[in-house]
């Protein structure tokens, strides 16, 4: 079994204040939904009915080869009204990985996305400091508040629906993953999750997209 926090750890929100946790919202109760890894065949496409159902958008962060491999599916959810964000070329870990391939990694991505985007996630949410330091001077970078733990397999997918209704909140950012891994829990957990909130007044929005000099 994989060891993942639903919630988004109070301790790391204290280390790393600068980035993005949650969006406060002080008018209608609103979720932030993000889907990772993608863009995938099938998996992705299904993502987009769900979410036209319920007039929700979202941002999604694009592995760059994926982008290369499957640009007619990018070019969907950009006709559907989402956002896109840099996930790297590669899904490296950024604990693992030295700055410069790093940093390179996310402009080859940033290159085949051939879209604006000031948005940029982690893999795996691991980033060094150093690396931070850099990539903050052009993007927001984009956590989570709750993180569905669609990816494990080993997790019955009504638990992960419960938990993600669980600490979900007006302003939480939630990650789902549009990837072959995710999808056999993420399809059960999306649209049953869509159908909760949409039935308490909740509205979906993309995560916003802050200007940055040079993107």
């Amino acid at each position: 079994m994989s060891f993942f926090l639903h919630k988004s750890n109070f301790l790391l929100r204290t280390v790393y204040p600068e980035f993005w946790w949650k969006i406060e919202e002080a008018a209608e109760p609103t979720i932030y939904l993000t889907f990772d890894d993608g863009p995938i065949p099938d998996v992705t496409e299904f993502v987009l009915e769900q979410l036209d159902k319920f007039a929700a958008q979202a941002t999604f962060f694009c592995i760059g080869d994926n982008v290369r491999k499957h640009s007619d599916i990018l070019f969907k959810v950009l006709e559907a009204g989402h956002m896109v964000g840099n996930h790297t070329f590669n899904h490296l870990n950024g604990w693992k990985t030295d700055d410069l391939t790093y940093l390179e990694n996310i402009q080859k991505c940033q290159d085949q996305l051939n879209v604006e985007t000031s948005l940029f996630r982690p893999p795996y949410g691991r980033i060094k400091k150093t690396q931070v330091a850099e990539v903050i001077e052009h993007y927001s970078i984009v956590m989570w508040d709750v993180l569905t733990g669609d990816f494990d397999r080993s997790l019955p997918a009504d638990v992960c629906l419960r938990k993600t209704i669980q600490y979900t909140r007006p302003g939480s950012i939630v990650v789902f993953h549009d990837s072959l891994k995710a999808w056999p829990t993420m399809r059960y957990v999306l649209p049953r999750m869509l159908a909760y909130f949409a039935n308490r007044g909740y509205s979906f929005r993309a995560v916003p997209q802050p200007v940055y000099a040079g993107y």
